[in-house]
């Protein structure tokens, strides 16, 4: 089960989390397994990193006590023969989590309401999956006639729409829950989106705004916050490009004063993504400083987006750089929608928009740029 998806939306959030903690003892009985061995991982920033092993004796049993486990419920895994028991555990937790046979299809949980009640997501969400693959899989590998592919595209169509009713219905009846906020970010085979893009932020939202209520202080609100941003930055940019024939921008300049991207359309425009706190950000803009004089009375223009928090150091900049093009900043940092309609990964990066406004190149600078403003003018 690829669970990639959960871990890049939803790992940050450890950073968030309280700075209290406590003690966690995780017991049971696993029976039928090869493995003799039960792990437990945490879902960290940057991996998913062991935090202990517990070996079982004769019988099956086994016991971990884990130290320094955060106040606010956060993602686990128990891991045995090779499977994953997703958990949600937080300081003072005692919880019993018994397996017999298949470890994820058999497995139960006590002591932990998210964890059982994720246990209720997980389980016949993984049971429908392998039932998807068991449906494609072509019997004894065999060609199959038109009428048996027909048969297997109804079957597999049928159960597809099953586990997504189930999906969104449990995702509903359970907003308030860290459970939901799991059950959001599964996918089946060949999915980017819940449900699409529109859909998938109404059911965001309806999940935050619950959250809210029942766990304020839980930093996978922030997350969720970050998501729906995100994806109404997608929203965004599916009609602006439609228009514009780029993703379009509208952010404030030093002065407040929204300017729109597609203000400068009919011109060759560099949107450039910029810091004032990088080091190398004072010799880049001299460097384009010198381009754009000898370019913008042909029909060239900067947009420069800054990706700064603090708006007295950003104006300062850019104020004593004396920077003659269009600057603006919404002071959201790396979770500015910018970044993400753009799909900026590091600073500095830019784009250049040709005069039919199409993006032709980017991450140009100096003599590369030069040449290339020199062929669009």
């Amino acid at each position: 089960m690829n669970r990639h998806a959960l871990y890049l939306m939803l790992a940050a959030a450890a950073l968030l989390c309280s700075c209290q903690s406590g003690r966690v003892r995780i017991e049971g009985r696993i029976v039928g397994a090869d493995d003799r061995q039960v792990y437990l991982e945490r879902i960290t920033p940057l991996a998913r990193s062991v935090v202990d092993s517990a070996a079982m004796d004769e019988g099956g049993n086994y016991r971990f006590d884990v130290r320094g486990v955060a106040a606010t419920p956060m993602l686990y895994d128990l891991i045995c023969d090779g499977e994953r028991i997703p958990l949600y555990l937080s300081g003072g937790d005692r919880l019993t989590v018994n397996s017999v046979g298949s470890v994820v299809r058999n497995y139960t949980v006590a002591g932990s309401e998210e964890s059982e009640l994720l246990r209720r997501f997980y389980q016949p969400f993984v049971a429908g999956l392998q039932r998807l693959d068991s449906i494609a899989s072509a019997p004894g590998g065999q060609p199959l006639t038109q009428e048996q592919r027909q048969t297997m595209a109804r079957e597999y169509t049928r159960e597809y729409r099953r586990i997504k009713r189930e999906q969104f219905r449990f995702i509903i009846e359970n907003k308030s829950s860290l459970a939901a906020v799991y059950a959001l970010y599964q996918r089946l085979p060949g999915d980017r989106y819940l449900f699409n893009l529109q859909s998938d932020a109404i059911y965001y939202r309806t999940v935050a705004d619950a959250l809210a209520a029942r766990y304020p202080e839980s930093p996978y609100l922030t997350t969720l916050t970050s998501e729906i941003a995100r994806l109404d930055a997608r929203l965004n940019l599916s009609s602006s490009i439609a228009e514009t024939g780029y993703p379009d921008l509208e952010l404030p300049d030093m002065y407040g004063r929204k300017v729109r991207l597609s203000s400068l359309r009919g011109k060759v425009i560099l949107v450039d993504f910029w810091s004032a706190e990088s080091g190398n950000s004072n010799a880049l803009n001299a460097d384009l400083k010198v381009l754009y004089d000898r370019f913008r009375d042909r029909g060239f223009e900067v947009y420069q987006v800054s990706a700064d928090t603090s708006k007295p150091d950003w104006i300062a900049s850019v104020q004593e750089q004396g920077l003659p093009w269009v600057s603006v900043c919404d002071f959201r940092g790396e979770a500015s929608p910018a970044m993400g309609l753009y799909n900026v990964r590091q600073l500095p990066t830019n784009f250049l928009i040709d005069r039919s406004g199409v993006v032709v190149d980017r991450d140009l600078y100096g003599d590369r740029l030069e040449k290339r403003l020199a062929e669009l003018l």
